[in-house]
This record gives structure tokens, C-alpha cells and sequence, in this order.
């Protein structure tokens, strides 16, 4: 009989209080003032940031399926010497393999078939097949040393985005929406664009999902194409007046449904309806390049024109980080090369390379740069030794989460440098060590958070991204 009555009674403050979770949270949704209300009244985040951040936006270029550090960024001339021959066990160690490989009767080490070369004044090493590179490596942070623990492609790509390999969690983007909430009014503050037609390991909405944080926090995805959000654009016949009152008329009834329950994602759904609408004007401004001059085409390459190419992508994120979108998530899939990876990495660094140094060239151009934190990067990354058959012009390599190579560019990061390092076999770490905890953990605190006191209180528990670890890389810092 006590759980009724307790029930009436909150319902009844929240009702009544002019600081209600709904209000809070339609405000937080609108980039006003009433954010900070929000996450105080869910018990996290007392204000939108804990000091000054170096970066306002982020847009992070995720390459799905592990890219081969050893063909691309981490020069290791003793994995040609070595070619053929069997990787020591002292550098194998204990270390686990995966279904793929386990059974082989050989692990023979396989020398990179792409030509290294130095670039820059920092002297960055970088593959043959990164040419457009070379003009960014002195804006650029190399990180040679991350490592994780997931060995498979489920589990580590979740451990990236969410800070956790089991599914549920919040995403990074959800995390910093929700502590920061949005400047712009007419856009979400957490976009996901997906590179079309990609083959590879699925991608799945959970990566950019909310968890168990309110709805109005997840990744909105944008598609390639005349209608980049489903279901936005008015039906054939729809003013914009009807669509407006049929839009009052909804409200109208979610109002009604939240005077009687005081669920706050009632008022969510109020706030995405009425972000929708504004987004029907937003949004095919954002997308379309038409007053883009020739030569931005020309910087990003002609796949640019085409929408949904990883190009056009990398061209639409700079386009919404003019427009103050907070977090700009983009996904390329495809680096998960378990055989044939001379022809197959040829093809993907061919699609991603002149896109990737042109967004950071344009940013740097536009003067975005500073306040932009670029990163590019996948799960894991691949095994010395060869997956399969080693042949006079051909190899494979298996997942290796031990150690592999993301770079990071603007927003407070160091340009010109090189963090971390590899062994002679580019197999462990011999030096700075950097866990994805504390790459996030960076992350946030560029964005001017502290990431142990970004929490969400659930089931009893004060979640965070990090988990209980992660440590800011002070040294990479600006």
C-alpha cells in the first residue's frame, strides 16, 4: 500500500516544481540553458563542463575492422629481413590467437609489400599507400602504442564506442551529448554518417546508442543520397502547415500522456518531434554541396560528388562542424583483411586517404582545426605473421589487439609528434602503453570534461565511460 502513495507523491513534486525533469530535459534537447539542470537532475553532470576545453566538436573517422599498422604507419624493416621465418616465441609470448590462425602449423612473419618513407618536419614514417598523408603528418599525433583486450570484432569495436565490451553502455557520443548538450538548436549534437556500400563486419545502431541513458541522447544517422533521414521529408502533397499541425495535434496528446505518468521520455519524444521539424530545413542545407566551389572537390577527391562515399562524408562533417554539431561520428568499413591484404588495403586506403588529409587540411584552412579534435583509427589492429599461405606477393594478418596505431589531429593535441612505440617486430609495446580507457578518457577531457565525474546513476550503480580506469595522456596534450 506505501508504493502508491510514495508514487502519487513524487509525481505530484515533479508536476508541480517549475524545474521539472521535463522541462530540464527539453532544454538540455535545445541547447539552452536548462542543460545543465538536466543532467544535475539525473545525476551526473552538475555543469556542462569541469574546465576550459581545448576542443568544442569532434569528428571521429572510425575504420572498421582493424587497419594493418605494419603496412600503414609502423615502419618495421625486420619484419622484410625476416620474411618467411617463424615469429620468435619470446615475442609471441602467451599471448592468445584467434580461431583463424590458432590451428595453423606455421606463423611465419610477414614483411609489409608497401615502401616506407619519412615526411615532415616531424619525420613521421608513413606507408606508400598514404600519399595524401604526408601533407598532414606535421598537424598530426601519431599513437603507435593502443592496445585492448578484445580479440574479436564484436566485442572491441563496442569496447571503442561504448567503454565496454558487452552491448548496453552508452556510446561516446551519447556520453558527451548528454554532459554537454547541443549549441545548435536545428541539428542534433550527435550525427552518424555511414560509408555506403562498404563490405566487411555489420555495424549496428547499438554503436551509437544511448544505453541507458534518455533516448534523446543517441546517434542520428544520416544516409547518402536526397533524404539523408528517413522519414523526414513531408509526404508528396504535405504542406508544411498541415505537417505543423498534425505536429501541435501529437504534442498536444504527449502532453496530456506526461501530466499523468511524469515519464520524461514522453518529453523526449516532444523534443525529437520538434527537433525533426526544425531538421527538415537543417539538414538538406547541411547536406547540400551545391556552394561548394570546384576546389574543395578537388581537395577531397571526386568520390566527394558522389553521396555516401566516405569522401562525402569526411565533406558533410566538416559541413556540421561549421554548423556547431558536437560530435560527428563516421564509419568505414572494410580494413578487415584476414588474406589477399596487398589488393584489398590498396583499395581501402585508396578510398579513404586523400578524404581524410583534405578534412584536416580544410578544418586547418577554415581555422576549425584548433577547436576540432580529428580522429582516425579502428578496434584492434593485425598480426605480424601471415593468416594463411605466405606467398612471394601475397599475405594475410589475423586481429591483434596488443598493439596497433590511431592518429589524432586539432583540438589540443600536440601536432608533428609520435607517441608510444612498438617492437622491431611491431607484435608489443615497449614503450607508453595507451589503453582505449585512456584514450577516451582524453578525449573527454579535450572536451573539458573530467572523465570520473561524467557519471549516470543506474541500477545502483554510477556508470561512466571509463569504467573505474583510464588516464589523461598529459604528454600528447598541446
Amino acid at each position: 500500500m506505501n508504493q502508491p502513495s510514495f508514487a502519487f507523491n513524487r509525481r505530484h513534486f515533479f508536476r508541480t516544481s517549475s524545474t521539472g525533469v521535463g522541462v530540464a530535459a527539453l532544454a538540455s534537447l535545445l541547447g539552452t540553458s536548462g542543460g545543465a539542470s538536466a543532467q544535475a537532475a539525473s545525476g551526473g553532470l552538475s555543469a556542462g563542463t569541469h574546465f576550459a576545453p581545448k576542443a568544442k566538436r569532434i569528428i571521429y573517422l572510425f575504420q572498421s575492422g582493424g587497419p594493418a599498422q605494419q603496412d600503414l604507419f609502423d615502419y618495421k624493416p625486420l619484419l622484410n629481413e625476416m620474411n618467411g621465418q617463424e615469429i620468435p616465441p619470446a615475442v609471441r609470448g602467451e599471448q592468445r590467437l584467434t580461431g583463424m590462425s590458432v590451428n595453423q602449423s606455421s606463423l611465419p612473419l610477414a614483411g609489409s609489400a608497401f615502401k616506407f618513407a619519412q615526411h615532415g618536419e616531424s619525420g613521421a614514417w608513413l606507408s606508400e599507400l598514404l600519399p595524401h598523408h604526408r601533407d598532414i603528418v606535421d598537424d598530426v599525433c601519431f599513437i603507435k602504442s593502443m592496445h585492448t583486450e578484445a580479440i574479436n570484432h564484436d566485442p572491441a569495436i563496442t569496447m571503442f564506442q561504448t567503454g565496454s565490451q558487452i552491448a548496453g553502455r552508452p556510446s561516446l557520443g551519447a556520453w558527451l551529448s548528454y554532459g554537454l548538450g547541443s549549441e545548435n538548436e536545428d541539428l542534433p549534437a550527435f550525427i552518424v554518417l555511414v560509408s555506403a556500400g562498404q563490405g566487411g563486419q555489420p555495424l549496428y545502431a547499438r554503436l551509437w546508442g544511448n544505453g541507458f541513458l534518455d533516448s534523446k541522447y543517441q546517434g542520428v544517422q544520416f544516409r547518402g543520397g536526397s533524404d539523408p533521414v528517413l522519414y523526414l521529408s513531408n509526404p508528396e502533397g504535405i504542406p508544411a502547415s498541415r505537417r505543423r499541425a498534425q505536429l501541435d495535434a501529437i504534442n498536444g496528446l504527449n502532453q496530456h500522456q506526461f501530466a499523468k505518468e511524469l515519464d520524461p521520455e514522453i518529453e523526449s519524444r516532444i523534443a525529437q518531434y520538434e527537433m525533426a521539424y526544425r531538421m527538415q530545413t537543417s539538414v538538406p542545407d547541411a547536406a547540400d554541396f551545391s556552394d561548394e566551389p570546384e576546389s574543395t572537390f578537388q581537395l577531397y577527391g571526386n568520390d566527394a560528388k558522389t553521396p555516401g562515399t566516405f569522401a562525402a562524408n569526411c565533406l558533410l562533417a566538416r559541413r556540421l562542424a561549421q554548423r556547431d554539431v558536437r560530435f560527428i561520428q563516421l564509419y568505414h568499413q572494410g580494413w578487415d583483411q584476414h588474406s589477399n591484404l596487398p589488393k584489398q588495403i590498396k583499395g581501402q586506403a585508396a578510398e579513404t586517404d586523400q578524404a581524410s588529409a583534405a578534412l584536416v587540411k580544410d578544418l586547418k584552412r577554415l581555422g576549425l582545426l584548433d577547436d576540432t579534435l580529428v580522429i582516425w583509427g579502428g578496434e584492434f589492429g593485425r598480426t605480424s605473421y601471415t593468416q594463411g599461405v605466405l606467398t612471394t606477393d601475397n599475405y594475410g594478418r589475423d586481429h591483434h589487439p596488443r598493439c596497433f596505431t590511431t592518429w589524432m589531429a586539432g583540438g589540443g593535441i600536440k601536432p608533428g609528434m609520435t607517441y608510444g612505440e612498438t617492437d622491431e617486430f611491431g607484435y608489443n609495446i615497449i614503450r607508453d602503453g595507451v589503453h582505449v580507457h585512456d584514450f577516451n578518457a582524453t578525449i573527454l577531457h579535450l572536451m573539458g570534461i573530467d572523465h570520473e565525474r561524467l557519471t549516470f546513476k543506474y541500477q545502483g550503480r554510477r556508470f561512466r565511460l571509463t569504467d573505474v580506469h583510464g588516464e589523461v595522456l598529459h604528454d600528447v596534450l598541446a
